[in-house]
């Protein structure tokens, strides 16, 4: 029997292994700490953070799954590529997740629901005002899954935060050298006129708001990439 619980111990000493390489490599690759393309040393990752391979392994597998790292046939492993020639299906799957789960949200939320959303609301606001861009890019990402939460579909849920971490990167690129606070702020009072619409359970509203609120992010992240362009082609 003690033979058995050392071996139960193991697995959850293993498994809480991973899931802190999985965390802190997630983290660094949606916060480009880890660039697209870079190369992923297993052993020296397991050295850094103190690791056997076994976890960092497993982690790189479920990092796979999540698409955030290749691996390629030679063993070796990289941080995945941004999609750019495919991102208008990025783009136009984000928007109907902004839709979808802001609708539902409208039709089952709780009072919690809404305890939770108007906190994470809160949170960001102060991000933005502080002008800490790499906290509002978290915390909107937070804000929206809060609201899918809400909305009951853990399918939706799903793939609308694989989304927003991948937005993340989008947006860590090309919009973080060039925020600036501003008030009123477009997004602060977006998601204010969000939240109000689901309180009020008006299903045809909210998926007006949340159209024009995604429309806004892919303009704005459309014309950072045009512009960005433009200066490296310039002569």
């Amino acid at each position: 029997m003690a033979d058995a619980s050392d071996a139960e111990q193991q697995d959850r000493k293993r498994g809480t292994g991973a899931r802190f390489v999985y965390d802190t490599l997630r983290d660094e690759i949606l916060d480009l700490v880890l660039k697209p393309g870079e190369p992923i040393d297993e052993i020296g990752l397991a050295d850094r953070l103190s690791m056997s391979r076994t976890p960092v392994r497993e982690a790189l597998v479920r990092l796979a799954g999540d698409g955030l790292v290749t691996m390629l046939p030679n063993r070796s492993t990289v941080v995945s590529q941004i999609d750019f020639p495919n991102l208008h299906h990025f783009f136009d799957a984000l928007t109907l997740m902004y839709r979808v789960t802001t609708r539902l949200a409208a039709e089952f939320h709780s009072p919690a629901d809404l305890e939770t959303i108007r906190a994470r609301q809160e949170e960001f606001s102060k991000a933005v005002l502080a002008g800490d861009t790499a906290g509002m890019i978290i915390l909107n990402r937070d804000f929206h899954v809060a609201i899918a939460e809400a909305g009951r579909n853990p399918y939706y849920l799903q793939l609308f935060s694989r989304l927003l971490d991948e937005g993340r990167r989008i947006l860590r690129l090309y919009y973080y050298p060039s925020f600036e606070p501003q008030l009123p702020h477009p997004y602060i009072e977006e998601h204010e006129a969000i939240i109000v619409a689901v309180a009020a359970r008006d299903v045809a509203l909210c998926d007006r708001l949340a159209r024009e609120h995604a429309d806004r992010i892919v303009r704005q992240i459309q014309e950072m990439m045009g512009r960005d362009l433009r200066q490296a082609i310039e002569l």
